[in-house]
């Protein structure tokens, strides 16, 4: 467990700490759809809506901090939400999961917790350790 300390990691969930203008999720796309993303506030106000073509696959959703007037919202903790429709305009359903650094381990626990952005996750939630972009 304390191998994941200092390591990007991607676990499910919603929620991702926005820092220095960044905040990114993730979700895997089961077929190709036109996608609307909602960011909202620890409030549960709407900052910020778009609308995407999404190919199937693994995506990655980067956030600026900016609303969609080009205000810079404070650092903090924001919430994702993606609805898609298919070609036909079925709904389908698009699971998120959030990408952020290990800041630390609780060992004490069974199993270990790791701490990542101020919110804690069990070791079996980490679907993945993502390689930093050079």
């Amino acid at each position: 467990a304390l191998a994941f300390v200092g390591q990007k990691v991607a676990v499910d969930g919603q929620t991702a700490q926005l820092k220095n203008s960044s905040a990114t999720w993730s979700f895997q796309v089961p077929k190709p759809i036109s996608a609307t993303v909602t960011i909202k506030s620890a409030t549960g106000q709407t900052v910020y809506s778009g609308s995407f073509s999404m190919d199937t696959g693994l995506q990655t959703f980067s956030w600026d901090g900016r609303d969609n007037t080009g205000t810079l919202w404070p650092d903090g903790k924001y919430t994702i939400s993606v609805s898609g429709k298919d070609a036909s305009g079925q709904t389908v359903s698009v699971p998120t999961e959030v990408e952020g650094m290990v800041d630390s381990v609780d060992l004490t626990q069974t199993p270990p917790v790791l701490s990542m952005g101020g919110q804690d996750y069990t070791i079996d939630k980490i679907k993945r350790v993502v390689r930093p972009s050079s």
